[in-house]
């Protein structure tokens, strides 16, 4: 049974009802984020009940010690996480001397809690009953600034129902956290100074080992019924906490309110003797501005995101939703403007998986940022890899690797990897691939070259002298193959030739020796520096072709299909059909042995070959194996559904991409795997826009063109979407009828709408018949 407790609405997460079961889980998915920080949906007051308190700042880590039960050469000293930052959102509440706490209350009403998609704000509305039966409404209204994305705001405010009530506030700030995932209970803070000036408040503090320095900071506004009040609140200090308490008589029917400004301030961006400074700036600008200001900014922000990012859908409001909530988490996550950040799995919202980089980011959020965004956000998530192609060649000679050999990193925060359960570090190589194809992708979608000959070749080359050593010669087989790996399918580990790996393996090559070629002769002086510092020689190259022309695939000529490894058909191979629902998900029912011998499929693995290399194959080549491979996959990877969904669309099968589409869009609001309360899976959700994009409306890169084959599900009466298609906006609405197309722009494109030439003229609307279903 999924849950179902958020309500159906278009533009914003809803929850009516206090229910103590949901709170944890509630602070997933009403989480908020602006690219440079963000926190679970804590409530700012008290409570006492099950939580998981959490604050996060952009590329602000700890190298937490690894922790394993056996020690194996080319394991990496540490994990990193991302880092439970000090809390700067608490304000105590007390009425008449008694805590205001939502576990302990006699009774909430009216509880509603809602994440305004649209206009990128979070509010709690609710009716409190306190054990000495004082009567509060309460409504707290907080957002993390856009325009000003060290800083965020609170608006929290009570009102007595029945009596006159003394109402205390305090506001405060908390540097003693911890991360609810530490290894060894390191201590990852280590706070230095705890200041308090009048209504201003600071906590300075360092990462241990990483020493990133950072400022936490506070500045607080008391009114009454719309009126400042004029009050010096007492500050009061502990050893890692700082207050400000205000105390004040409140009339039945009255409201007060505190205005609480908050946030970080952090060395990656100021001098760190300079972070407090900072922090006074920020707080100046926002009480000169004020909540309501700085609210109607953070409006405007998030309207200019949606002009671009939206996708709307009629006809399915729970589809809209999902959709929507996808796209707002994606930005919340990361917007572009540095290139020293990357897409953590979880964001902002949780602590699995470190917050740190994986092969998400290539092969399922690049598409999402060069489509919706500037070419240059899609290439700072390029450039990241290739300020960390030092680390990634010191990764491969851990390794054994030679020669420049670079072995980008499976997990990291700064380019070395810092994952350590070995059939992931060592086996699951295919994510160096997924690098490789993200320049080919970049370059395929925006038209910009640059990026090869300024930093991509340099890539190429690293991760093609990896492959080449990690192939090995069979005389048996008289072919290259590549043994002990772990396919995307993480139910299968150290197994030989998986077939996407080996055909991965063998594009990368090809393709950095294609990329050779054309800067040699297009950029001649960037291809002397470059041979000049990768020492590239002939004998190397001659070396990839001729792994390239001689890698080794698995075939079956009983099934006409590419076998996922050598040795899958010596699986039992029963499908998922008929496997009880009671051993579903086998990931938290089976043992890890029975796992790996059985058929069972994490995600798309062979099928994720046909999806990124699908113009290698023709349809009925992927009909065979989709049919194959499908009733094997138990979909438990975030990353499965979106796949499958644009593969079954491409097939026609439009009631089974629906259903997948359903899964990826929900998988978080529905808590399809029943871990939401740890966080949302944020990677998987630019897989939710590639569904629609790349799904229903078949949209590819075809002969240099963009090529589109619109579906529709049924219970859809239309669908739209905008991309930035090499700096030309082009407006896709689908129905049942028509495809429309709106160019934004000065000059004319020429698109494929189901392989017929289509001229799409600038400011005016044209109309394409669709192909009956």
């Amino acid at each position: 049974m999924n849950q179902d407790y958020i309500k159906p609405s278009e533009w914003s997460i809803i929850e009516e009802g206090f229910d103590k079961e949901n709170v944890k889980s509630s602070e997933s998915l009403f989480s908020i984020g602006n690219g440079a920080m963000g926190q679970r949906a804590n409530f700012e007051e008290h409570y006492s009940g099950p939580t998981f308190q959490g604050s996060y700042i952009a590329g602000v880590y700890y190298p937490d010690k690894t922790r394993v039960g056996w020690w194996k050469n080319g394991y990496p000293e540490y994990f990193a996480k991302v880092l439970n930052a000090p809390n700067w959102i608490g304000i105590n509440v007390a009425a008449n001397g008694e805590a205001l706490d939502l576990n302990s209350c006699e009774a909430v009403n009216g509880f509603r809690r809602e994440l305004n998609m649209q206009e990128g704000w979070y509010r709690r509305d609710f009716m409190a009953t306190m054990p000495n039966a004082i009567k509060l409404k309460v409504s707290s209204t907080r957002f993390l600034s856009l325009d000003l994305d060290e800083l965020g705001a609170i608006k929290y405010e009570i009102t007595p129902i029945d009596d006159d009530v003394e109402i205390t506030y305090n506001p405060y700030l908390d540097s003693g956290i911890k991360n609810e995932d530490s290894n060894w209970d390191d201590k990852f803070w280590n706070t230095t100074q705890i200041t308090s000036e009048g209504q201003q408040a600071f906590i300075e503090a360092h990462t241990m080992k990483t020493n990133f320095g950072t400022c936490t900071f506070m500045e607080s506004q008391l009114f009454y019924q719309g009126k400042k009040v004029a009050k010096k609140p007492i500050a009061t200090k502990k050893e890692l906490w700082v207050g400000h308490e205000y105390t004040q008589k409140v009339k039945k029917g009255e409201t007060i309110c505190l205005y609480k400004f908050g946030g970080y301030t952090v060395s990656r961006n100021h001098k760190a003797s300079e972070v407090v400074n900072a922090a006074k700036s920020v707080l100046k600008k926002a009480t000169e501005l004020g909540f309501e200001a700085l609210l109607e900014k953070q409006k405007r922000a998030w309207e200019k995101i949606w002009e671009m990012s939206d996708i709307t859908i009629t006809g399915d409001i729970k589809a809209q939703q999902g959709i929507r909530f996808n796209i707002f988490q994606l930005n919340q996550t990361y917007l572009g403007k540095d290139s020293r950040l990357n897409i953590g799995p979880k964001g902002f919202t949780g602590e699995k998986y470190g917050g740190s980089t994986y092969w998400d980011t290539e092969a399922y959020c690049l598409p999402f940022y060069m489509a919706t965004k500037n070419q240059q956000v899609a290439r700072n998530l390029l450039k990241y890899r290739y300020n960390h192609l030092e680390k990634a060649i010191e990764n491969a000679k851990k390794l054994g690797f030679i020669n420049g050999a670079a072995f980008y990193p499976f997990v990291t925060m700064n380019g070395e990897e810092c994952h350590n359960e070995w059939e992931i570090t060592f086996e699951e190589i295919h994510r160096v691939g997924a690098i490789a194809f993200a320049i080919f992708n970049y370059y395929r979608f925006t038209g910009d070259y640059t990026y090869i000959p300024d930093m991509g070749l340099e890539v190429l080359i690293g991760i093609a002298r990896f492959w080449e050593q990690r192939a090995t010669f069979s005389t048996q087989k008289n072919k290259y193959v590549i043994l002990g790996v772990t396919g995307p399918n993480e139910y299968e580990n150290n197994i030989n030739n998986n077939f996407y790996t080996n055909y991965l393996g063998r594009w990368c090559l090809n393709y950095a020796l294609e990329q050779l070629q054309k800067v040699k002769d297009g950029y001649p002086e960037d291809y002397h520096r470059i041979i000049g510092l990768t020492k590239l020689t002939e004998k190397e190259t001659e070396k990839w072709k001729k792994v390239a022309k001689n890698m080794y695939f698995p075939f079956s000529e009983e099934h006409n299909i590419y076998l996922q490894q050598d040795n899958f058909l010596d699986k039992e191979l029963i499908t998922v059909a008929n496997l009880p629902k009671s051993q579903r998900p086998i990931n938290q029912k089976w043992s890890w042995d029975r796992i790996l011998r059985s058929p069972y499929i994490k995600q798309a693995d062979t099928l994720q070959a046909f999806y990124i290399f699908e113009a290698d194959f023709t349809l009925e080549e992927l009909e065979r194996h989709f049919d194959f491979y499908e009733p094997f996959t138990v979909h438990e990877s975030s990353l499965s559904p979106c796949v499958h969904c644009i593969q079954a669309a491409k097939l026609n099968r439009m009631e089974q991409a629906y259903q997948f589409y359903l899964r990826t869009s929900r998988l978080d609001l529905d808590d399809y795997n029943k871990e939401v309360e740890e966080g949302l899976h944020i990677t998987s959700m630019a897989g939710t826009w590639m569904s629609i994009v790349e799904g229903f409306a078949g949209m590819r890169i075809v002969d240099d063109k963009l090529s589109f084959t619109p579906r529709i599900p049924k219970q859809w009466k239309g669908y739209s979407f905008k991309i930035n298609f090499r700096k030309r906006i082009l407006k896709v609405s689908v129905s049942a009828a028509d495809t429309r197309f709106e160019l934004d722009g000065k000059e004319e494109i020429t698109i494929r709408v189901n392989g017929s030439r289509v001229a799409i003229s600038p400011n005016k609307e044209t109309v394409h018949k669709n192909i009956p279903a």
